[in-house]
């Protein structure tokens, strides 16, 4: 019984962290070469 609640725990808050961090990736990544390309510029 608590085995399957557990379960069902991880299974919600993995499907809620991937929704979370997908929009951060997203920015991440449109602004991942601008920030790798002043923090080049600045060293």
């Amino acid at each position: 019984m608590f085995r399957a609640i557990a379960d069902v725990l991880r299974q919600i808050g993995g499907a809620v962290a991937t929704v979370v961090t997908l929009p951060f990736r997203a920015v991440a990544r449109l602004f991942g070469g601008a920030s790798s390309a002043t923090r080049s510029r600045r060293v």
